[in-house]
């Protein structure tokens, strides 16, 4: 399945993440991912059989809260995802991270590690 059609490249030497943003992409990954529930989030995790740049997707559920705390939610997600980036290679991978209740209350040092752990249990699956 090819996603990367209108989706914008980063610049030259940049290896920043893109985002998926389409319902098929998200029913994709729900069926065909691997998936690691950990404290702060549940990710979903897919193997590319290429090397570009990681796909990111968001999802907070209204049971976490209104918009605005549904979107504190993402933006710390979000975050998250740039501080592992920055010293993990994370080419070729379909991401998304699920929010969660207790995303909006766990520290930010807690949420980095769980992601940690949750790539790593995802990881092992594949």
């Amino acid at each position: 399945m090819d996603w990367s059609e209108g989706q914008e490249q980063p610049a030259a030497g940049a290896q920043a993440s893109m985002r998926l943003k389409k319902r098929k992409e998200f029913l994709f990954m729900a069926a065909k991912g691997r998936k690691a529930p950990v404290s702060g989030l549940v990710l979903q995790l897919f193997r590319r059989p290429d090397s570009d740049p990681a796909r990111v997707g968001f999802t907070v559920t209204k049971k976490v809260g209104n918009a605005v705390v549904r979107n504190r939610v993402r933006r710390r997600l979000r975050e998250v995802v740039r501080r592992v980036e920055a010293d993990t290679p994370l080419n070729g991978l379909d991401l998304v991270l699920i929010g969660r209740g207790a995303t909006r209350d766990r520290s930010f040092d807690a949420l980095v590690a769980d992601f940690r752990k949750a790539l790593k249990l995802c990881m092992r699956e594949s």
